[in-house]
């Protein structure tokens, strides 16, 4: 059995005031999330416990970023979480502010029997 992507969804997040890089990622996830629906586990009878997801969030400061609490935010499957730089910092000197942007890819294998599936020919 090989393990295959089955989902892949994209979110953005941000802190305007605190420059908190975890709370803005954690925005991102939910964005992602909030985007999926995973019905075709139970259509084709697999356990969310089966999946491994695969989080990577970008922003400008990743160090910063609580990969505990991030992967806290995952209520599916085998979670690992990855940051990265990338997201967005935009700087508001006249309010001596910066704001900070997050991006989220969520990533979904499976193991599966790649000679059992194929694409329709209709």
């Amino acid at each position: 059995m090989a393990e295959e992507r089955l989902i892949l969804e994209m979110g953005m997040g941000n802190d305007l005031y605190g420059m908190d890089y975890t709370k803005a990622a954690k925005r991102a996830i939910q964005d992602a999330l909030h985007h999926s629906s995973i019905v075709m586990f139970k259509s084709l009878g697999i356990s969310h416990e089966e999946m491994r997801v695969q989080v990577t969030i970008g922003v400008q400061e990743p160090d910063k970023l609580d990969i505990a609490a991030l992967t806290a935010e995952l209520p599916r499957g085998r979670a690992e979480v990855t940051g990265v730089k990338g997201g967005l910092n935009v700087d508001d000197p006249d309010n001596d502010q910066t704001h900070v942007i997050a991006t989220a890819a969520i990533e979904a294998y499976v193991q599966m029997e790649p000679d059992k599936w194929k694409l329709s020919d209709s």
